[in-house]
């Protein structure tokens, strides 16, 4: 199983496949089962292959207060196998079967997925649906997947000085929301969760009414349609009604962190905000992606070519917008100081060049960052991996399918006024969280 955090819709922010004006990207198809499973089609009949992809609404966010790390802990229960197919029996089908399968947990949502040969889907749909419902919570395999999930979080985030960093400046920046808390859970947390927190937390969320169900490749909607009411058609809904009341961050100061620590070689410097997500505000989001990706993504953005190509002070730069989460979205900037130039005097580069960068917004610079982000990935649609993976995040994170259709469009509609009224709005100095991690300085005798 993928054990890291894996942003899917970040790959949005930078890049959308070329096509006719108004023309449907993916040419998808949904429907609803009756017990409330959202299912997407993407077809590609290009080669007998299909990947399957099931989304829940549930991550690290929906934990209770202690009981850090239960999302990522039932992902590992989820391949332990159910009352009909054993753990091991599981693993085998899986393989024997030629399935290349995994999942990853984020702070808002759970993902499982697998890719195979068009004649392995029927399988495949068996055992995502039966463990939708009929996992096996024994004690045994809590109790091994528990140590397993402890001494992951003990060699993945302990003994990497980055990811210490990261969650003290995570913290620093939502406070008491719970995008504060690491998606593994702390340590103590982990050793204290109990079976019964895992099996509510499994009957809480994990239904079809809370999942999206995507099929990419060679599958037509009509085929889909049967083969879902087969599988998933008779598993029962949560009647119960689930809605999370996030508090609110007040984004009205400056933080500030800075860090030493062993195994760290270069200074790194991230500057992020927060700023409205799709859930909050959906008109925004387009001129936020279309920002990010004139500021810093890619070798052409202007903070590249400023302060890697021209000044020299940097390595490296480049910025993300996070707009998929269920509560607020973030923007950040990263980068990384030439040797010799202080962490001071890059961010105060860094800080000129963004003044710069947003001042220089005009009319003829964005239709070129359009221009980009139209042919970025000319083949997206060929690939029914990919197109999985970005339907499903942009599902996930709430759009329609005429709105994920219609991504290009949205995006051709940004003007240099809205990106430009974006970037004054949210990037403003006075809430900016950053941060510095540094090498332990060496003693001199």
């Amino acid at each position: 199983m993928n054990k890291f955090i894996f942003i899917c819709w970040l790959l949005l922010a930078g890049f959308a496949p070329l096509s006719e004006a108004g023309a449907a990207i993916f040419g998808a198809a949904e429907f609803y089962l009756d017990n409330g499973l959202r299912v997407i089609v993407v077809p590609n009949h290009k080669a007998p292959i299909v990947k399957q992809m099931l989304w829940y609404k549930v991550g690290s966010v929906d934990e209770k207060i202690g009981q850090g790390g239960t999302a990522h802990l039932l992902e590992h229960l989820m391949f332990r196998g159910t009352k009909k197919v054993g753990h091991d029996e599981y693993n085998d089908v899986t393989q024997a079967n030629g399935m290349d399968g995994n999942a990853f947990t984020s702070q808002d949502f759970t993902a499982y997925h697998q890719s195979m040969d068009i004649s392995r889907l029927e399988l495949a749909m068996f055992l995502e649906a039966d463990r939708m419902q009929n996992l096996d919570l024994s004690q045994e395999n809590f109790e091994l997947e528990r140590d397993i999930v402890y001494q992951e979080r003990k060699q993945v985030v302990e003994n990497n000085p980055a990811a210490e960093f990261n969650e003290n400046l995570r913290r620093l920046m939502w406070g008491e929301h719970p995008y504060a808390r690491p998606i593994t859970g702390m340590p103590e947390e982990i050793k204290n969760l109990k079976l019964e927190d895992v099996r509510d937390f499994y009957h809480q969320h994990y239904a079809p009414n809370n999942a999206i169900l995507i099929l990419a490749g060679d599958i037509t909607p009509e085929t889909a349609k049967i083969l879902a009411e087969k599988y998933y058609g008779d598993l029962e809904p949560n009647i119960q009604t689930l809605e999370n009341k996030w508090p609110e961050v007040k984004n009205e100061k400056t933080v500030y962190l800075e860090m030493s620590l062993p195994r760290i070689n270069s200074v790194r410097i991230v500057n992020s905000w927060i700023v409205p997500s799709y859930a909050q505000e959906k008109s925004d989001i387009y001129a936020l992606a279309v920002l990010s990706k004139y500021l810093g993504e890619g070798k052409t953005s202007k903070l590249y070519k400023a302060l890697v190509k021209k000044h020299k002070t940097a390595l490296a730069v480049e910025t993300s917008y996070d707009y998929g989460g269920r509560s607020y979205g973030s923007f950040s900037i990263f980068a990384i100081p030439q040797a010799g130039v202080t962490p001071q005097k890059m961010q105060e580069e860094l800080d000129a060049v963004l003044r710069q960068a947003i001042d220089e917004i005009d009319t003829k610079e964005i239709e070129k960052v359009k221009l980009k982000m139209r042919s970025g990935l000319v083949l997206l649609r060929d690939n029914p991996n990919d197109a999985a993976v970005i339907v499903g995040s942009m599902a996930a994170a709430g759009m329609s399918l005429e709105e994920i259709e219609n991504y290009e469009a949205n995006i051709e509609a940004v003007s240099a006024d809205d990106v430009k009224r974006m970037a004054k709005a949210w990037l403003r100095p006075e809430t900016k969280v950053s941060g510095v991690l540094k090498p332990v300085e060496k003693k001199h005798d």
